[in-house]
């Protein structure tokens, strides 16, 4: 069944019969545990991922901000992020060095926001839903006779994440309200207002406020705590830091954060609830209604826990497979917008020394993250990731040439990058290519052609320039120098993954070329070169070889990446009608690289789906 979602979710989606229900529903509450948190990346003494947190949060956010909500009616935590909170810098040196301001540094996690339930030890009738449509998560339940609600969303167009706790009798409301940094800030309270602020090492700026609104009741502060009681109480949790994703202004806005967040505050409350949530759900299913899939009714009566352990044990659940495509897009839509885009986790973290940095790892991930935007009808949502390679070219540029020469043209990437362009672990040659792939695909999903001339074209031109001037000639062929299959084998010269983008970088830069009228001496080189490009080679076995030199042990390895077969997907070098010898190799090659695997390798089923649909 995933491979028949797989072939859907990789084709333009054209309207089918609605299906009402794209909500996610939970009938307990969480098992939450405080697990303490690790000092050290990657330490063995701390389980990762940060399994509870993962497992029981339900994720809401703008493009910029977002939260995890628990839904614990009693006591609810609500952790929240910036994505643009980050140490570290644009790391000319190349090397990991968390600790120094101008090193890789690490996404971060920016607070807590607490509610707690004063009087209030039981409840009964529980209930709490995500609604992929709306992007508003609801809690519902029952103590001594009051019905209780709670909402809460991320609003992108005010910039604020929205929280509302009503009841259905006068004043049944009491809570204690806190908010806490994860960097040791001290909260301020006013009456009102919960906030505090602070600087990272690398002298970004950051801060958050909470504001309180009570209809019906009291509210005071009582120490860095806010006491509110009444009818129904608002919340306006605000976070911005001083980041500006602008190179030519060292990535800082000049801004104090603190006005930012004040600003938006302020023009929240003059909104009031009920405005501020109507604008976010125009806006957010504007999003969400444009692709509509029917794949059949929710079972009846079953909550999200039982559906899940019941399709484990092999239970057949289309429905749930199609929350699992949309609730795809809902990430995307939630954690890119307007920002930067989204890293290895979204835009959701609770850690400051989190797995692989939530970086933006440039051998797979950050691309995968971007397949749907064109295909689902999200390609506004792909604008972040754009603008971000853009922002980040000075940076790389300058570290391409130190690495390989000051007369090296164009620009490439390291596996690891951060929000300053900064590079980290391990030279992945084809990245800037790979990225590439991503201009071209918002042209052919938009038919933009002011953006393929002005954002595209200087892309390709660059990127070419450097495989120009990087490729080398053997027995007739360019192949590409000292390359890698990413997280698998050595480096060496005529490693296919490398080839197969390459090619893609030029076909559709000839493409580009063409649409735009260019047909200049850059072109005839790429065309030549083009020509001469080691193309997908066959093994001994049938395979698509992944080295000139066959590694049996290796390519048989039932390893969590598929590099070689980037000219399958996503790419479209082979396939069945154009080469159907070379795409029976490459069945021999995926079905070679198995189905075993951890939970550190999910991502991995994505592509092999994809592979296996081409």
């Amino acid at each position: 069944m995933f491979v028949k979602l797989l072939i859907i979710a990789l084709i333009p989606l054209t309207a089918l019969a609605a299906d009402p229900s794209l909500v996610l529903r939970y009938d307990q509450a969480p098992e939450y545990r405080e697990l303490e948190r690790s000092t050290q990346y990657m330490d063995p003494s701390v389980t990762f991922p940060h399994s509870d947190w993962e497992r029981e949060g339900s994720p809401v956010g703008n493009g910029r901000i977002g939260a995890m909500v628990f839904g614990d009616p009693l006591n609810e935590r609500i952790q929240f992020n910036d994505i643009s909170l980050w140490t570290g810098g644009a790391n000319e040196s190349g090397k990991y060095s968390v600790k120094e301001p101008g090193g890789f540094g690490s996404y971060q996690n920016f607070g807590d926001l607490r509610i707690t339930m004063n009087g209030v030890s039981a409840y009964k009738n529980y209930s709490r839903s995500l609604d992929l449509v709306t992007g508003i998560h609801t809690t519902t339940w029952t103590s001594d006779g009051v019905s209780y609600t709670r909402e809460v969303f991320a609003s992108h167009p005010d910039e604020s994440i929205v929280i509302l706790i009503k009841a259905d009798q006068p004043r049944a409301i009491d809570a204690t309200i806190s908010l806490a940094g994860a960097h040791n800030e001290t909260t301020k309270a006013t009456k009102n207002q919960l906030r505090f602020s602070g600087k990272l090492d690398n002298d970004l700026r950051y801060a958050a406020s909470l504001t309180v609104k009570s209809d019906g009741g009291e509210l005071k502060s009582d120490g860095n705590h806010l006491r509110v009681s009444g009818d129904s109480v608002l919340l306006v949790l605000n976070a911005a830091t001083d980041y500006l994703m602008d190179p030519e202004k060292k990535f800082r806005s000049g801004i104090d954060p603190n006005q930012t967040i004040d600003e938006h505050c302020k023009a929240a409350l003059a909104k009031g609830y009920d405005q501020l949530r109507r604008a976010h759900v125009t806006d957010f299913s504007r999003l969400m209604n444009r692709v509509v899939l029917n794949l059949g009714k929710a079972p009846e009566g079953l909550g999200m826990h039982q559906r899940l352990n019941g399709y484990r044990q092999g239970r057949e659940d289309p429905h749930l497979e199609m929350l699992l495509f949309q609730f795809g897009r809902y990430l995307l839509v939630s954690s890119s917008r307007h920002s930067l885009p989204a890293n290895l986790q979204g835009l959701w973290n609770d850690m400051n020394h989190p797995a692989w940095y939530c970086d933006y790892h440039t051998n797979i991930n950050i691309q995968m993250n971007y397949w749907p935007t064109g295909p689902a009808n999200l390609a506004e949502c792909a604008m972040p990731l754009l603008n971000w390679v853009d922002a980040s070219v000075p940076s790389t540029r300058a570290a391409t040439k130190r690495a390989f020469g000051d007369d090296t043209p164009g620009w490439t990437m390291r596996t690891s990058v951060n929000i300053f362009g900064g590079n980290g672990w391990e030279w992945n040659l084809p990245s800037s290519a790979w990225l590439a792939r991503h201009y071209w695909e918002q042209y052919a999903f938009t038919g933009d052609k002011e953006f393929l001339r002005q954002r595209a074209w200087p892309i390709f031109e660059d990127v070419s320039k450097f495989w120009l001037h990087h490729l080398i000639e053997k027995d007739g062929k360019l192949i590409v120098h000292n390359g890698w299959s990413p997280e698998h084998g050595p480096r060496e010269d005529g490693v296919a993954h490398d080839h197969q983008i390459v090619w893609d970088l030029f076909t559709n830069t000839l493409k580009a070329a063409n649409l735009l009228g260019i047909d200049n001496q850059l072109v005839t080189q790429i065309r030549n070169a083009r020509g001469k490009l080691m193309g997908p080679e066959l093994g001994s076995w049938g395979q698509i070889k992944e080295w000139l030199e066959e590694r049996p042990v290796l390519e048989k390895s039932q390893h969590r990446h598929t590099s070689h077969l980037y000219a399958v997907y996503p790419s479209e070098q082979i396939s069945l009608y154009k080469n159907p010898k070379l795409s029976q190799a490459a069945t021999i090659s995926l079905a070679a690289r198995g189905n075993a695997g951890d939970s550190r390798r999910s991502w991995t089923w994505g592509w092999r789906c994809a592979l296996w649909s081409r």
